[in-house]
């Protein structure tokens, strides 16, 4: 069975993570994706017809990445402990340098619903880890302890040192593993 060819889709939006890497998504040219990509202009403009829709398919392909690997991980583990799966993969995650993301903020501009679907994936994470954790209140405070710290890497704004990073997620997981925190068994705190 021969493996399924990319289509035009997929390689552009390989070919803009690769430039968005490389110069930073702010800087993202459309002509370079076209470029990367080996497509026409009008081929990028085809598949997405705004710099915001295309910014809003590498985040829904790195939101789906993410899944993937939530997935995988949790598999590995047996579902022992879902939640200090989730601090351990978005930790890591977060410690992997990224460019500034406040080419967001003009994607936003651009178009209001740019952070719909990254909402509807953290609402659905949210509730699935709220499906799978007894203690509603770990995870209320694992959940959002995460989701400040990637939100500090995301806007390059991280004001704590590796060793306060690597404590909080230590702490985090020390919750996380609490018997209370543990595999939902049907009540919750």
């Amino acid at each position: 069975m021969r493996a399924r060819r990319p289509n035009s889709r997929e390689k552009i939006l390989a070919a803009a993570a690769d430039v968005a890497r490389e110069s930073g998504p702010g800087s993202l040219s459309l002509d370079a994706v076209a470029s990367r990509a080996g497509v026409s202009k009008g081929g990028l403009l085809y598949n997405f017809p705004t710099k915001a829709k295309l910014m809003q398919g590498l985040v829904e392909g790195y939101l789906r990445h993410f899944e993937e690997a939530l997935e995988t991980a949790n598999s590995n583990d047996d579902g022992k402990n879902p939640l200090a799966v989730y601090i351990r993969l978005s930790a890591d995650d977060c410690e992997e340098k990224r460019p500034s993301a406040s080419w967001i903020f003009s994607a936003i501009a651009e178009d209001p619903d740019f952070m719909t679907p990254i909402k509807t994936f953290k609402r659905q994470l949210f509730e699935r880890l709220k499906g799978e954790t007894s203690d509603l209140k770990s995870l209320l405070v694992c959940y959002l302890a995460i989701e400040g710290l990637r939100s500090m890497n995301l806007f390059d704004s991280d004001v704590l040192s590796k060793d306060e990073r690597e404590l909080l997620v230590a702490s985090l997981l020390e919750i996380a593993s609490s018997p209370d925190a543990q595999q939902a068994s049907g009540t919750r705190s």
